[in-house]
């Protein structure tokens, strides 16, 4: 079995455009999205109208949570442009989203942990960035699982980690937010380097290993960026140019 698996979408249209286009040249047997769909500064409603003619094996992510059952008032301003966007009835299909899903029978996908949607699984802040995490507090944010397989999103950072009991975790990468600065203690950024479009293909198909073909693709990110800037967010468009945020922690 192959699988394609993306995540963090946040709402870029073009972005989620060109890894659709690449996934139907891939012709995986299966395409798993890991939420966090449209909270962003751009093309929220397009982006959701597009998945839903898609009808993905999709997991809810944090923000989607927030953009669904939060007051606008208490959102951040990525969340409120999203809900602003958006209507009844993409708000009710978000909010109806699963927190964890298993997508065949030895891969579970969820959007950062499986209990919680906010916290990193294989992350961990050091000065002011996101590195890799030690395997102990891996396996204690995962808990037990039979999975063989494991999807996860929300840091952004493409990633696999392969644990003591064999299993592998994989982290796509973001669709299409290269990069962000979460203030929220202990502040730090997440970067990718480049603004390319990340997914990620799992091969299965061998009993014995599993293959994982991470992808990065040029789209057209400047369109991107000026729409983040038309929409009054300079710190994303500089995001979407180059992978790296406005405070990259030195």
């Amino acid at each position: 079995m192959r699988i394609a698996v993306i995540a963090d979408i946040h709402g870029n249209l073009i972005a989620l455009e060109a890894v659709l286009a690449d996934i139907a040249r891939e012709k995986p047997d299966l395409t798993v999205d890991l939420g966090d769909c449209v909270s962003g500064p751009l093309w929220p409603r397009e982006t959701i109208e597009l998945l839903a003619t898609l009808k993905l094996p999709t997991v809810r992510g944090n923000h989607d949570r927030q953009v669904a059952t939060l007051a606008p008032s208490t959102m951040g301003a990525s969340d409120r442009f999203a809900y602003g966007e958006l209507d009844v009835r993409h708000l009710e299909h978000l909010k109806a989203l699963p927190p964890s899903l298993w997508v065949a029978p030895d891969v579970l996908a969820f959007h950062a942990t499986p209990h919680r949607d906010d916290v990193y699984l294989t992350d961990a802040v050091v000065d002011g960035r996101l590195v890799r995490a030690g395997i102990a507090d891996i396996e204690k944010h995962l808990g037990q699982t039979t999975a063989r397989v494991i999807l996860c999103g929300h840091s952004h950072r493409p990633d696999a980690v392969r644990l003591g009991n064999g299993a592998l975790i994989v982290n796509p990468g973001s669709v299409g937010c290269p990069a962000y600065d979460d203030p929220v203690h202990p502040a730090h950024v997440s970067e990718a380097g480049t603004p390319h479009a990340r997914y990620a293909i799992i091969d299965m198909r061998s009993n014995a290993a599993v293959n994982v073909a991470f992808k990065a693709l040029n789209y057209p990110h400047e369109a991107a960026a000026q729409r983040a800037e038309a929409n009054g967010r300079p710190e994303w468009a500089h995001a979407l140019r180059t992978g790296m945020t406005l405070h990259s922690v030195e």
